[in-house]
């Protein structure tokens, strides 16, 4: 429910933002410019949409939303042997530091195991790169600064892209200091 509430929200959040475009997409000739406006009406409605007072915040209470919206569960995993339900929340930490919280919970043993990775996002290409291969059950982000796998959701190419889309905001916000 709450995904398809999620859903709902993103799609008029997105069509608004395009209706509000629609006279500059008409007129622009100058890309540049074109980028700032969307940039600006994607920040704006995340803040509206969050009630967030400052980019940051509706940055992470966005990225949050989507991870657990598009979490990787038990039960998408079936055929597979070792079903995991794979949960993530961001934080900040230091100036510069984005921290990711892992939590794996195994569904034949009930163990859990909780990690954290730290990223200093300076001197990172904030553009997240993202794959979502036809033969599994998730989509895979990667880390900005080595490639490596950085956290999986549900195979859903929409939810893959608004989340590596909101990291990249994130970290091009955390890099300003």
């Amino acid at each position: 429910m709450q995904r398809i509430l999620t859903r709902k929200l993103m799609t008029m959040l997105v069509g608004g933002m395009l209706l509000a475009l629609q006279p500059l997409l008409a007129g622009a000739d100058d890309r540049g410019a074109l980028q700032g406006a969307e940039q600006r009406a994607y920040l704006d409605g995340l803040r509206q949409l969050y009630l967030a007072d400052d980019e940051r915040r509706a940055l992470l209470a966005h990225g949050n939303a989507l991870l657990e919206t598009y979490a990787l569960r038990a039960g998408y995993q079936v055929g597979q042997t070792r079903r995991q339900d794979w949960l993530y929340q961001l934080s900040v930490g230091e100036a510069g530091e984005l921290i990711l919280r892992e939590e794996s919970r195994d569904e034949a043993s009930s163990a859990i195991a909780v990690r954290h990775q730290r990223l200093s996002v300076y001197g990172a290409d904030p553009f997240i790169r993202y794959e979502c291969p036809p033969s599994g059950v998730r989509c895979v982000l990667f880390n900005p600064l080595d490639g490596s796998p950085l956290l999986s959701i549900v195979r859903d190419h929409s939810g893959a892209a608004e989340l590596a889309k909101a990291l990249s905001f994130l970290i091009r916000n955390l890099q300003k200091g």
